[in-house]
């Protein structure tokens, strides 16, 4: 027996790979390399983060479809081709910047730069280049919703019904390694050859994915590497009932989303997903920026790359979420959804570190990337379950409907939380943002006596020290920054929603009640 399958398998996790190392690429140069020339505030980054969960979110219900109409071959080439094609563009949003704020077009990317530089009109400059980030974000978030639905369509072509959850766990594993590979790559590839060559370069990857898949990809049944002894194996339970299940696509007829709203079940499940996945859609959008802004490590710097390595290292630990709840079936007898439900609140009490990130930050920043890790590990482990409360529940005509419904949930959620950050992080450093007055004297002795103190005044265009200090503050010179509290704050709110989010889930279905009537 040939085994062609195990190969379109790993081709697979690399598309899952490169559709995670694209979605990584801004939340890692936005703050050390694009901020400074377009003059972006949290605000903005908030925004272009929140859009594209929306984005995302929208584009699932549609995904499946998109790929069922295309079928499997070409339904994966338009997905990795249009999100390629998204990241590929964000790296000339500085030209485009440069010829709509100065009339420059035909400039090179150090050319954009300096055009930028020189127009005095930097409010522009910001919301010009925001809005080109958010179209990018877009095209972006349109094809990478096409990943998991044309990935799972595959998996079910290639293996029979007790090999594909291996399968999937195989093509899964990409997203991690995506995440693990992003931080010690992308910060390098921005810091020598510029931030648009990180979206260039990683971006062609999913090209050049493209131009394997072409080749590689038919239908087991036509394909000439694999015999007759692999395709038997592959449709040995090919007379039994299709147990695939993809978010957007399947093949029954769908319940109305009028339907399922009628139901507790469904209620429960969209709630859960809401107060839910804005938590990791924040931590993978603002770690980054977090240790940048509050302990002044760039992800440029070999430190930087280390910490969000280490963080998503322990994300690692979600695999336990797999495990547990088949313990609680197995060995205590409980029904599927009861035993997944214990184990959910297990999970929830782990983000309730985060309260401490910010606190035990002072001794370490290690503390905060430690404990970001094992609430993002939770919330993983969290996630693979309260997917499956839908199976539990809900006959498999109307997953594909539910699970739309709770991705347009947790986009929701994810926009407010993401947009809800930068707004407060502005706000915070901006207005609880104090001088630290012996950090200024070890800076500028010259405070210490009057003749020198004069000479720096001269040098700062200020006519007085309290001038001096506010133009310090406003360039976040030797202060205490204020926006270590907007981080508190969120973490906060990141520590409580699994248990918030728990509780009305428990409330709406208290015992396992799968619907009956559809």
């Amino acid at each position: 027996m040939t085994n062609y399958r195990w190969i379109i398998c790993a081709m697979l996790f690399f598309a899952t790979t490169i559709n995670y190392l694209d979605r990584q690429v801004l939340s890692l140069t936005w703050k050390d390399f694009i901020q400074p020339e377009f003059h972006w505030t949290n605000d903005d980054y908030g925004n272009i983060t929140s859009l594209f969960s929306l984005f995302y979110a929208i584009s699932m219900l549609f995904a499946g479809r998109f790929v069922d109409w295309l079928d499997t071959k070409k339904g994966f080439l338009w997905a990795i081709g249009i999100w390629s094609f998204g990241a590929v563009i964000h790296a000339f949003c500085g030209i485009a910047t440069s010829g709509i704020t100065a009339g420059e077009w035909f400039v090179g990317f150090e050319g954009a730069r300096e055009v930028i530089a020189t127009v005095e009109n930097i409010g522009r400059v910001a919301s010009v280049s925001v809005v080109l980030f958010i179209f990018a974000r877009l095209i972006l978030a349109i094809g990478e919703a096409g990943n998991f639905p044309a990935a799972i369509k595959t998996t079910a072509e290639y293996f029979p019904k007790k090999d594909r959850a291996l399968a999937t766990s195989i093509f899964n594993a990409g997203a991690t390694v995506g995440a693990l590979a992003a931080p010690v790559s992308i910060p390098l590839i921005a810091k020598a050859w510029g931030w648009e060559m990180a979206f260039i370069v990683i971006g062609a990857l999913g090209f050049v994915w493209m131009g394997f898949w072409v080749f590689i990809y038919n239908k087991p049944e036509g394909h000439p590497k694999v015999n007759k002894a692999e395709l038997d194996y592959i449709q040995s339970d090919k007379d039994e009932m299709p147990e695939v299940v993809v978010e957007t696509a399947v093949k029954e007829k769908k319940i109305s989303f009028k339907q399922a709203f009628r139901y507790r079940q469904t209620w429960a499940f969209a709630f859960g997903k809401f107060m839910t996945d804005g938590v990791w859609w924040f931590f993978l959008f603002w770690a980054p920026a977090y240790l940048s802004s509050v302990y002044g490590i760039k992800s440029s710097d070999t430190a930087g790359q280390l910490a969000i390595f280490v963080l998503y290292a322990i994300t690692l630990l979600s695999i336990i979420g797999g495990w547990l709840p088949s313990y609680f079936v197995d060995k205590k007898g409980m029904n599927p959804y009861a035993g997944r439900m214990k184990a959910m609140l297990i999970f929830a009490f782990f983000p309730l570190l985060a309260l401490l990130a910010q606190p035990l930050g002072g001794y370490s920043y290690w503390i905060p990337v430690i404990i970001i890790g094992i609430a993002g590990a939770a919330h993983q482990a969290w996630s693979a379950n309260i997917f499956s409360t839908i199976g539990d529940m809900f006959p498999k005509k109307a997953i594909a409907t539910i699970t739309g419904i709770g991705g347009m949930a947790g986009g929701i959620g994810s926009y407010f939380i993401n947009k809800g950050s930068g707004l407060l992080f502005d706000f915070t450093q901006k207005n609880w943002s104090t001088v630290n007055g012996q950090a200024l004297l070890d800076k500028y002795p010259q405070l210490q006596t009057p003749e020198t103190a004069d000479a720096l005044l001269k040098e700062h265009n200020v006519g007085s020290i309290e001038e001096l200090l506010k133009a310090l503050q406003s360039a976040g010179d030797t202060v205490v920054n204020g926006i270590s509290s907007g981080y508190m704050i969120i973490f906060s709110v990141c520590a409580v929603a699994y248990l918030i989010g728990w509780v009305v889930m428990k409330i709406l279905v208290p015992k396992y009640k799968p619907i009956t009537d559809l």
